[in-house]
């Protein structure tokens, strides 16, 4: 009847709690998981783990020795170079485009006349900018024997070149690990596929017959 009010219903049950069986997270096993599978998944995540310690360990302790060895070249660079006038002997291309940001950049090579930090006279062939004529002066790098060289390194030079040396590192430690992965992986494949073979060499006279 319309306003009749239901019968009150019993309060519900206790939920049954699932078996360990039947919970999603639990690993069933795997009658096709063959042991080989569980070694090379091992070995996949162990070289993983290693990977991420060891690459920025290496990258640390690559930019530490790599920025050791630039300052101390840089240091020995001050020391036996020495910027001096210089006297240009030709003139000097000019850029395709004056006036703009990679002509101020850019250098050439040209023969200046200069004199040596020990007094004598030579002529060298440095980088000089674009656009100067012959009888220009010039500050060029020299070394004690009058030879032209490159200025001694910067800090900025320095700290780039010691953050490439650590990028170097931890990729070529990622990189090792790809390849010791891929060198497992084939090993692995390999050994299967000859357990293959000796189990159908066991199996296929099975499947022959007789005529």
């Amino acid at each position: 009847m319309a306003g009749t009010i239901p019968p009150a219903q019993p309060p519900p049950g206790p939920r049954p709690v699932p078996s360990r069986g039947s919970r999603p997270w639990h690993r069933r096993p795997n009658p096709l998981r063959r042991p080989t599978d569980r070694f090379q998944a091992r070995i996949g995540l162990g070289l993983l783990l290693a990977v991420l310690v060891v690459a920025p360990v290496a990258g640390v302790v690559a930019e530490k020795l790599a920025h050791g060895h630039y300052a101390d070249t840089a240091r020995h660079q001050a020391l036996t170079r020495h910027e001096v006038d210089a006297t240009l002997t030709e003139d000097v291309p000019r850029h395709p485009e004056p006036g703009s940001d990679e002509a101020k950049l850019a250098r050439y090579p040209a023969e200046v006349r200069l004199t040596t930090p020990d007094g004598r006279t030579a002529t060298a062939r440095a980088e000089v900018p674009p656009g100067l004529s012959a009888g220009s002066r010039v500050r060029v790098w020299v070394t004690a024997d009058g030879e032209a060289a490159e200025p001694p390194l910067t800090r900025e030079q320095i700290r780039s070149r010691s953050m490439g040396c650590a990028l170097l590192a931890a990729v070529g430690t990622v990189l090792t690990g790809a390849a010791a992965h891929a060198v497992t992986c084939r090993a692995v494949r390999r050994r299967n596929l000859a357990a293959w073979e000796r189990a159908w060499a066991e199996t296929a006279p099975r499947w022959t017959t007789s005529g």
